[in-house]
């Protein structure tokens, strides 16, 4: 009797996995099972057998093959084992412009995508069947695992000759090597697990570098043109306009690891060296693109356009987490975006917003903010940046600060939940706030738009109207005057636990409020006109230009 059997496919990733399960011993007591009749094999099953891993066919469209696995448990039915190992994908998790970034196990899927849809009937139908014998469910979800013959209609377009994405769209994949997806398998059989499991390599990839890494030549196109042309239907190409990345948290606690990156597993697959593979944020941040923007566009925006002077850039941290807390004015993001390029050209480091998903919504913005090292907003994501040692950027007001009416542009509204609060309490870190008065009036508004499409289509309250209407994207040429303000230290001031305090949450919350409001109030009362004027005092030192440029910025 074998102790475990192995029931998929007959291709490469399948072929890894049996090696693996056999432990390189073709005499072991593995059963390996392979072929496109998966009914048929599972009747060829040794009654009595401990643990049967199973690999569903997948369609040319993506997704599994439900009819096939409705045969094969049923067959498995007649002789059930003691646990069933089933290899499902991360494709579960539905690519959309709300991913908050690497999911983990919790999470449950929605299922509206096709092809997530029939990942998660596929779970669901194993559970019920082991449910059914009284059984042991182990559920894998692995990334794209990328094999020239592993089936999956992603890595077959990632190592093509001739590729088309998705013109305006780069979402970052993570791309798994078979030996990494093998033992990850072998990982859960030997320790007899039970429970859902996310198996990610290290590392993302970009599409657009994974397609310049396996040497394909690649042809941007809109949707509607690579549907005309039967490139892909709209179910596959969800997965290349937005991420669907997930976080392989309890694989991680129970001692296994990947040892392939997304990008070496890639360049393996499509016969590279793998030894020379680059790394990539895990968000799709690109410093060389903030380098570029920050000599050309960024760079004449701050010193021609809006006239940028910048007082209290020493109270920014040079090294070690810090929260920076601003107020968000001018219905665009611009503000933000000086705020990364002032901090990048003045200390060498990036500012990591946590940015709307509104922002990633639409094509070529979601690149462009990406790209800038903006994160879905959340805790987890703020988590990752500080643990990392980073600079944390946050509008404590969210999206609605930025659509208030210019009659109280600089009145401070609604806090949220003090999240950026208890984010610097867990880590120690200090909340450095700072103000911009004058950004405020590049997009001044003056009324709204009040329709269900502007929410449904953009996810904005309203349609703000002002003087620049119809033409939003034209920002009025206002001086701008920023000011960092004195950081707040809660290092050795609070403990960790603090955090879970409401009192001392809100009492802190209140203290950078104050601040805010008083700077705010100050810079006001300094300034004599919206389009031109100093409103520093001359004693004070501007900013200094760095002897180099932020090329080698980090977060």
């Amino acid at each position: 009797m074998a102790r475990v059997a192995f029931v998929g496919p007959r291709d490469g990733v399948s072929a890894a996995i049996a090696e693996r399960l056999r432990g390189g011993d073709a005499a072991s007591d593995a059963l390996v099972l392979l072929g496109d009749d998966l009914t048929a094999a599972a009747a060829r099953l040794d009654a009595g057998t401990e643990t049967v891993v199973f690999r569903p066919r997948a369609l040319a469209g993506g997704g599994p093959d439900l009819e096939a696995a409705v045969g094969f448990f049923d067959a498995l039915a007649a002789l059930p084992p003691r646990q069933l190992v089933l290899l499902s994908s991360a494709q579960v998790f539905d690519p959309v412009h709300e991913h908050a970034g690497h999911v983990g196990e919790e999470t449950r899927p929605r299922g509206r995508n096709p092809i997530a849809r029939r990942w998660l009937k596929l779970e669901t139908m194993a559970a019920a069947a082991a449910a059914g014998w009284g059984g042991r469910l182990a559920v894998l979800r692995p990334a794209t695992v990328v094999a020239r013959d592993g089936g999956d209609p992603l890595a077959r377009f990632l190592l093509r000759r001739r590729a088309f994405p998705l013109a305006g769209w780069g979402p970052s994949l993570q791309l798994l090597a078979p030996e990494d997806l093998a033992a990850a398998v072998g990982f859960v059989v030997d320790r007899d697990a039970d429970g859902v499991f996310h198996v990610a390599p290290r590392g993302v990839v970009p599409v657009r570098e994974a397609l310049r890494l396996a040497g394909a030549r690649a042809l941007p196109l809109p949707g509607p043109l690579l549907r005309l042309f039967g490139r892909a239907n709209p179910a596959e190409l969800a997965y290349l306009r937005h991420p669907w990345t997930v976080g392989d948290r309890r694989l991680r606690d129970l001692g296994w690891a990947p040892q392939r990156s997304s990008a070496e597993a890639l360049l393996a697959a499509a016969g590279g060296d793998p030894a020379g593979a680059p790394d990539f944020d895990d968000y799709g941040m690109d410093e060389r693109y903030i380098a570029n923007y920050g000599r050309t566009l960024f760079r004449f925006l701050h010193r021609a356009y809006w006239r940028i002077e910048v007082r209290g850039l020493e109270h920014v941290p040079r090294r070690g987490a810090a929260v920076l807390t601003g107020v968000h004015r001018g219905f665009m993001p611009w503000d933000g975006v000086m705020a990364l390029h002032t901090v990048a050209r003045g200390t060498g480091r990036i500012i990591r917003f946590l940015i709307h998903p509104c922002l990633v919504k639409q094509p070529f913005l979601a690149n462009y903010m990406t790209k800038l090292g903006g994160i879905p907003a959340c805790q987890e994501n703020g988590d990752w940046v500080l643990e990392r040692g980073g600079l944390l950027g946050m509008f404590p007001e969210g999206i609605h600060g930025a659509f208030t009416p210019y009659r109280r542009a600089y009145r401070l509204g609604k806090f949220g939940r003090d999240e950026y609060v208890k984010m610097a309490l867990r880590h120690g870190a200090p909340i450095v706030p700072f103000v911009t008065v004058g950004s405020a009036e590049i997009y001044p508004i003056f009324g709204r738009l009040n329709a269900g499409w502007v929410h449904r289509l953009l996810e904005w309250p309203y349609f703000p109207l002002g003087p620049n209407f119809p033409l939003p994207g034209l920002p009025l040429p206002s001086k701008w005057h920023t000011r960092f303000l004195e950081p707040l230290h809660v290092a050795g001031r609070y403990p960790l636990e603090a955090a879970d305090d409401p009192e001392v949450v809100h009492a802190i919350s209140q203290e950078v409020r104050g601040r805010l409001e008083k700077a705010i109030a100050d810079m006001l009362r300094r300034r004599k006109h919206l389009f031109w004027g100093s409103i520093f005092d001359a004693e004070e030192p501007p900013v200094a230009e760095p002897a180099s440029a932020p090329g080698g910025a980090r977060p």
